[in-house]
């Protein structure tokens, strides 16, 4: 009994590793964008397709696994997880490599293949990492582990921009974003394709669980003395599922969105009219953010009382949060006005804590939070000085829009899990489709950031482009409501089921 325990622990901590890099390499391209807009000469839309080709690989990725496992049986089950997450981290790994030739022959179109591939490799690897992390174990603790995987995926979109941007920058002030040729890409790049590489190999050795057919009937079984399950024939006759899709979409490309436009929103002098080189450290912070809501969704994972819960459910987040700030003062960046943002997370614990760990109530308060702090954001007057935070800071009126855009990665932090447990409940046999179906929708992606950024090209501007994000919350509360509902004519309600002991 405690060979399998450790067995399984191994196989979590490599399988963790994967998220991480899907983080370091999706936070990764916010720093990519203005510097090949720069060095191609690139509108804002035209810029965004740096999402677009990384995106659309995960679409393109999970619809052609999709049809295989109509046509000839699902894939996974028959190569193993094992070799499904290292053929997916070898792909990834070749798409790493392809920017040398990219940097060489100074092509944007091949820089763009160069992140499909990488994107594609890691379409595999989601494939196979959610369900193997709800595998691996009690079921009913999946989305915990899964926000704990979520919280690595975070570290790891924390230290990209901070760690690419530091290799193409150096110091923040110390070197104009122009003088960076796309020479310098090559290095970070490089050593991704060989860390890629050398995950393959680990994982090759470490011993996994074996999690197919009869584990996932196993697990079927288990969740159904819980809940019921449908005999529905197609797996698109559950709505939670299709409406579920449309969630990951929007998600997705909502999550993207905010942090890819943001380089061009702090140029504004009623932001904080910066250089693209002076960007990071915020792009940085809206990806901590997703790692603070994550680690802080993570707690109910281990047994804990319900004392000890909400004490963590504080500490957590600003544990983190001082996380952040150190790796951007590694960097050698003033983090004096990062402090400020602890007034938003003082907000998100609140908001948190009402939420109760419920799927369905965290998507309603968080979708409709998110909505309010985008539209602070978008309509506080920018010139005003509204407070004194502490010490003598200044907490002005364009640091409550900037901070209120980047607090959408405090409420988009769990959502996924959210609305991955909602969309395949109840599916039984169905929920393997379901979940490719899931991931493909990943390619909100690759289309909700060049629509923002067409939105600024055409007349509206960088700043009321992100009424686009607000309108992607709006769906998103919408989606945990109506939920709800749907799941409580099948018989199913995790809003009742979820909660922390006393």
């Amino acid at each position: 009994m405690m060979q399998k325990k450790s067995n399984y622990t191994t196989a979590f901590i490599a399988i963790v590793f994967t998220f991480f890099f899907w983080g370091f390499v999706a936070s990764s391209n916010g720093v990519l964008i203005p510097l090949f807009k720069n060095s191609f000469s690139l509108s804002q839309f035209q810029s965004q397709f740096v999402d677009s080709a990384f995106y659309l690989a995960y679409f393109v990725g999970s619809l052609v696994y999709f049809f295989v496992s109509l046509l000839f049986g699902d894939p996974i089950n028959k190569i193993g997880y094992k070799n499904g997450l290292r053929i997916g981290l070898l792909i990834s790994a070749c798409g790493a490599a392809i920017f040398i030739p990219a940097a060489k022959m100074v092509s944007y179109p091949l820089f763009l293949v160069a992140l499909f591939t990488i994107g594609l490799g890691f379409a595999l690897m989601q494939i196979v990492a959610n369900p193997f992390v709800i595998n691996l174990g009690n079921p009913n603790k999946g989305a915990a582990r899964l926000n704990f995987a979520g919280g690595i995926n975070s570290l790891g979109t924390t230290l990209g921009p901070v760690i690419l941007a530091y290799v193409l920058f150096g110091k923040a002030n110390a070197v104009q974003s122009n003088t960076i040729t796309l020479e310098n890409v090559k290095t970070p790049y490089v050593i991704l394709a060989v860390l890629l590489v050398l995950l393959a190999v680990i994982i090759s050795v470490v011993k996994m669980p074996q999690i197919g057919e009869q584990q996932q009937g196993q697990n079927e079984i288990l969740d159904n003395t819980v809940f019921p399950t449908s005999n529905r024939k197609n797996v698109f006759q559950y709505p939670q599922l299709v409406l579920g899709m449309i969630a990951i979409f929007v998600y997705v490309g909502t999550e993207v969105t905010i942090p890819s436009n943001m380089a061009a929103l702090l140029k504004l002098p009623s932001i904080k009219g910066i250089d693209t080189n002076l960007s990071a450290k915020y792009i940085s912070l809206y990806w901590g953010s997703l790692m603070i809501g994550r680690m802080c969704g993570s707690l109910s994972t281990f047994k804990l009382s319900k004392v000890m819960y909400n004490l963590l459910s504080v500490i957590v987040p600003f544990a983190v949060f001082g996380i952040v700030l150190y790796f951007n003062y590694l960097r050698q960046e003033d983090i004096t006005d990062l402090y400020k943002y602890a007034v938003w997370i003082v907000l998100f614990i609140i908001i948190k804590f009402i939420g109760e760990e419920k799927p369905s109530k965290t998507l309603v308060l968080f979708g409709i939070a998110a909505m309010v702090f985008m539209l602070i954001g978008l309509t506080i007057p920018t010139e005003k000085t509204w407070l004194i935070f502490s010490n003598g800071v200044i907490l002005n009126s364009s640091d409550i829009a900037l901070f209120s855009f980047l607090s959408g990665g405090l409420f988009c932090s769990v959502m996924w899990p959210n609305i991955f447990n909602l969309a395949i409940a109840g599916l039984g046999k169905h929920t393997n489709q379901a979940s490719s179906l899931l991931i493909m929708m990943i390619l909100g992606g690759a289309l909700i950031p060049p629509l923002q950024g067409k939105l600024v090209d055409i007349s509206i501007g960088i700043h009321q482009s992100y009424w686009v994000p607000f309108v992607g919350f709006a769906y998103l509360a919408w989606y945990g409501f109506a939920c709800r509902k749907i799941l409580q004519k099948q018989g199913i309600d995790y809003d009742i089921k979820n909660g922390i002991e006393n």
